[in-house]
């Protein structure tokens, strides 16, 4: 690979998706620092790619297809990008590369429209495969002479990450130096299973208030899930669901101390800022936490060993809890 790259990462799906790319991005950049970034995903995961500083550039796929394709052609080849890497396959987006002249363009063997459109293929079955979802995608960079996969705890290092912006003051005064704030995140969005409301009821009461600050945090749409659930909570309880953009949330997280959640965005980004972050996931091949476990610094997981979460108690979720290091990032 040469020097000076234009490189155009492709990953229009969802938050964790991304932020599980975003190592790749950060590994890249140390392997080949003369290179150019521009990251190709959507308008609500543009946030979580801008705390990437290995990224140079977010280009919004929801407003590059709302051109028609001559635009969209002329637009990347504007860009002057050498190389596009198809990490969330996509056959709209391999054929508009392809029309845009885009040099190499790399992307595996077992997606069809990859044989069509791509001229560089990896050999890859991410169905069949132990390594984890970021070490997936770095294999993507072989047909750049990058061949080495860093192991899973030298990962975090490549996150990158920045806070996206500062929070208002009226949710900056919630976070508290005086006690562990902790983040507890019930709803997954539909992205895997989920820890039974009442677990989290339950560990919420092994949490002494005197200790810990407990947040409820969700989207718009899983707060009105929630709302009868959490009027019944204790009073100590914040709610957050629904109150903060993307942007804030990310800060709001990197500036407590600790979340849990089963396999879904906030964990991700929870992992990628540093703070304590537990994992609930359940053992099924796919959906594992082998494959999707949080990446960071202390990130942990813990596995159902079935295939709910049902048998993951509050009791294990507080003794993990115990082990937190906090003050340290």
């Amino acid at each position: 690979m040469s020097t000076g790259q234009h490189i155009l990462i492709s990953r229009t799906d969802a938050i964790g998706d991304v932020v599980l790319t975003l190592p790749m991005c950060g590994y890249l950049k140390k392997m080949h620092p003369d290179c150019k970034i521009t990251f190709l995903g959507r308008t609500y995961t543009g946030p979580v790619i801008n705390c990437c500083t290995a990224v140079d550039t977010f280009l919004n796929y929801d407003e590059l297809e709302k051109l028609a394709l001559s635009e969209q052609i002329e637009k990347l080849k504007e860009l002057k990008i050498d190389t596009i890497i198809h990490v969330y396959p996509k056959k709209a987006i391999a054929d508009l590369a392809k029309r845009a002249g885009i040099k190499i363009r790399i992307g595996t063997t077992n997606r069809i429209p990859h044989w069509l459109y791509c001229n560089k293929l990896v050999k890859l079955s991410r169905k069949k495969s132990d390594l984890h979802e970021a070490q997936l995608n770095i294999r993507l960079l072989e047909p750049l002479g990058i061949k080495h996969i860093p192991a899973i705890n030298e990962l975090p290092e490549y996150y990158c990450f920045r806070s996206a912006e500062a929070l208002p003051a009226e949710f900056a005064a919630l976070l508290g130096k005086d006690k562990i704030n902790i983040i507890l995140h019930p709803k997954s969005a539909g992205s895997g299973r989920e820890w039974d409301i009442t677990k989290f009821a339950e560990l919420i009461t092994l949490l002494p208030p005197d200790k810990y600050r407990v947040f409820i945090s969700g989207s718009q749409k899983e707060k009105e899930l929630l709302k009868d659930w959490i009027t019944k909570l204790p009073k100590h309880v914040v709610d957050i669901t629904g109150k903060l953009t993307l942007p804030q949330f990310i800060t709001f997280i990197a500036n407590a101390d600790g979340l849990i959640a089963s396999g879904t965005g906030p964990l991700h980004i929870a992992a990628e800022t540093g703070i304590n972050a537990i994992g609930l996931f359940p053992s099924v091949k796919r959906i594992h936490a082998g494959r999707w476990g949080p990446i960071g610094k202390k990130a942990v997981h813990i596995e159902s060993g079935q295939d709910s979460l049902d048998s993951i108690s509050a009791k294990s979720v507080f003794n993990k809890i115990k082990d937190w290091i906090i003050g340290e990032r």
